[in-house]
Formats: C-alpha cells, structure tokens, sequence
C-alpha cells in the first residue's frame, strides 16, 4: 500500500546521519503509521549509495515467509548465512520483530561478530523494554514514527490522481476526519474502504499490540477506557476520574487496573501522555495530564466524527506536529490557567495555545496565560480563522495551517 517515491523526508533526515554506526536503529509507532515504508526507503537509499543487493538482507517478519523463524537462534543462523555471501558489510533490516522470541540475543551478538549495520521496527514499547536495553545498553538510538503530518499528507494526496485535484479545505476536513494513516491513500479515496481500513487497523492494534500481548481478559472494560480516553481528547483527567466515571455507570474498575489499561495503550503507541508542568513552580505536576491518540483516523473508527469535537482535534495535530518536530511536549499551568503546550528543544522552549476560532471573548482567554509567564521564549496563539497575524504584548497570533505547513 505505500508507495516508495514518497520520501518522508522528516524522518530520512533523522535516519540518514546513524548510517553505518555502531548504534542499532529502531524505528518505533503504532501499526501502519509507515514505518515498513521507511525501511523501504532506506533500501533505496543504500543502493544510490553503492550497496549492493546481496549486502541487504530485510525480513518481514508479519510476512509467513519467514514463519520458520522462532527465536534467537533461527534468527541468528539465518543473518549468519547472509553475511558470508555478502562479500562486505551486511545492512540487516528486521520489519516487526518484537514476535521473535529473545530476538535482542540475536541483534547483540550481530554487533559482536559481525560486520554490519542493523535497523529494527516494532510495533509495542515491549521492544525497548529491561531486556533489550541489558543486551543493547548505550548501543542504539530510537527514531519515534507518526502517521503523516498535515503537509505529507498533502504531500501523498498529490501523488494520487482521486486526490490531487481536491482544494486544500477539502484536504484539510479529510485529514480532520480520517487521520493521517499512508495506507488510507492507496484506497482511491473511497470513503467506504478508508473507514473499513481504519476500523481493521484498530482492531489489529487492539487485539495484538494489547489484549493479546498483556494477557488482557477485561477486553469490554478496555474498550470502555479507551471511549474515555478519546471522547476526552483535549481535556485533562486522571486515572481516578476514569475509575469514578466507570463506577457511575454502573461499571467498577480499580485504580491500579486504569493505569495498567493505559500504559498498555502506550506501549502500543496507541496514545501518548502529555505531563502538566508548572511554569511558576517550575516542577512537573503528579495529576491531571492528557492523553493524545496516534490517529484522528483510529478514534473515528470507534467514536464517529463529530463537529463539535474540534477543539480536541486541533490539539492532537498540533500535539503530533510538535513531536515530530522533535520536542517534548507538556502541558502547561500558571496560576488558575491552563497553556496547552510548552515544547522544549535543547536549548529551545515555546509555549502554545490552539483555539479554533479567535472571537474576542477567546482571544482574552488564549492570550492573557501566555501574556503572564515571565520569560522571553516564543509563546504563540494558533487559531484556524483568516485573522492577520499580529502581536500582543509579545504573544503572537498565527494560523495553525500555516503552522502546520511551516510558512
């Protein structure tokens, strides 16, 4: 479904500069966000390089191609094999390996013995988990994928004649209602076939990546929570307020099963946490925190799209773009106030407010937090109407797409 001339080029520049270093690469998001397409790209990177066909072995391991390999030691042989007939440096690239028992024995020992360079995709944060990081400590380097942005997905949609025709509001309401999935683009924009896409894709997420990996028996109880989660979208909770919402509808769950639910979800890459922080206090807050989801397009396959939910889904894109960005990203508080994002780089911090429309009761609610925090970083205001861009008092007014798209 993806489709190779498609660079995603945001990541190939994070991948590009850990090429033939003794770091494994591992490339980590929830299923179908594209990470088998990047492994793609670096093979066609590799042979503009010179590297020959026979230097690359890439294994798939969803494919039943490769169903003989159990474990470690079948892994190992396999790799074994391919680097005598290599004649060089071996480039190992491992699709979906978090299945394979003890896998991470194997990866070590290929650093050890072999001349080679190895990339890994995996779906679950099971993959970075205390055996990987015994085996592999200080000798690999993680690249986080998302689904597309709302410029790559601009970028696809031009490159598919049912699409490319359409006007950028057009674009902009399907990526608000279908996410940002590569496959979906693959469908000829039949918007029956993209929501049946999605609803597999959750269902696969659902049952692989979490039911089944954490021998989850409270499949209905899950579901409920994950409703919560994204029916809450933009808003701040805790696990005791999931837990007395349950036990309001008549269906108890404990506090310690709320959490456990959620960092399941996480290891999944299903969802993402946000930590409050505040500015005044300068400490991170215990409670309170928000949940943004992978894909717009997976929580309208449980939920439906509705209008009226759209303050909550222009924080996840806006979320999403930051992380891709590169920054950490918390929520803020000062005082009694809130501030959707305060995004730190190195050296570098912004603060963010996203409001859709900047009417002027909004605008004294958006500004005013931003207006009071005593420091001199970046603070911004992202709204979606045709406002000018202005500054006030230091704060500055932009338009979100134009955020989005970097203009």
């Amino acid at each position: 479904m993806e489709n190779p001339t498609l660079t995603r080029q945001i990541y190939l520049d994070k991948i590009l500069p850990f090429v033939d270093k003794p770091l494994v690469k591992v490339f980590t998001g929830v299923r179908r966000c594209g990470k088998s397409m990047l492994l793609k790209l670096l093979e066609i990177e590799l042979r503009r390089r010179g590297v020959k066909d026979r230097q690359i072995l890439s294994l798939n391991f969803e494919s039943m191609k490769y169903d003989e390999i159990k474990d470690y030691t079948d892994l190992y042989a396999l790799v074994k094999t391919a680097v005598k007939t290599a004649r060089g440096r071996l480039y190992i690239l491992l699709d979906e390996l978090q299945d394979i028992s003890g896998w991470e024995k194997a990866v070590n020992s290929f650093l050890i013995d072999f001349d080679c360079d190895v990339y890994v995709t995996g779906s679950n944060a099971n993959l970075l988990a205390s055996e990987f990081a015994t085996h592999i400590a200080g000798r690999y380097v993680e690249i986080r994928i998302y689904p597309l942005t709302f410029a790559e997905f601009l970028d696809f949609a031009a490159h598919h004649p049912d699409e490319r025709d359409f006007s950028r509001d057009r674009h902009w309401q399907n990526y608000l209602r279908f996410g940002g999935m590569p496959g979906i683009h693959a469908l000829n924009w039949d918007e029956t076939q993209i929501d049946q896409y999605l609803t597999d894709i959750f269902n696969s997420v659902l049952l692989k990546d979490v039911i089944q990996r954490h021998g989850i028996r409270e499949s209905e109880q899950l579901e409920r929570l994950l409703r919560f989660v994204f029916d809450n979208l933009g808003n701040t909770f805790s696990a005791k307020t999931i837990a007395d919402y349950a036990k309001s509808q008549g269906r108890a769950i404990s506090n310690d099963t709320v959490h456990n639910f959620l960092r399941a979800l996480e290891g999944a890459y299903v969802i993402q946490k946000a930590a409050r922080f505040d500015v005044k206090g300068k400490r991170l807050l215990a409670t309170q925190e928000k949940y943004f989801i992978a894909d717009l397009g997976i929580r309208h396959a449980l939920l439906g799209y509705r209008d009226n939910d759209i303050a909550g889904l222009l924080e996840n894109i806006v979320f999403t773009q930051l992380c891709v960005d590169g920054y950490t990203v918390r929520i803020g508080k000062i005082g009694a106030a809130e501030i959707d994002f305060i995004a730190e780089k190195r050296e570098e911090r912004r603060y963010l407010q996203v409001c859709y429309l900047l009417t002027a009761g909004v605008m004294e609610r958006e500004f005013s937090p931003l207006e009071a925090i005593p420091d001199n970083y970046e603070k911004i205001v992202l709204s979606l109407d045709a406002t000018p861009e202005f500054n006030r008092n230091g704060v500055i007014r932009r338009s979100l797409i134009d955020f989005l798209l970097k203009k």
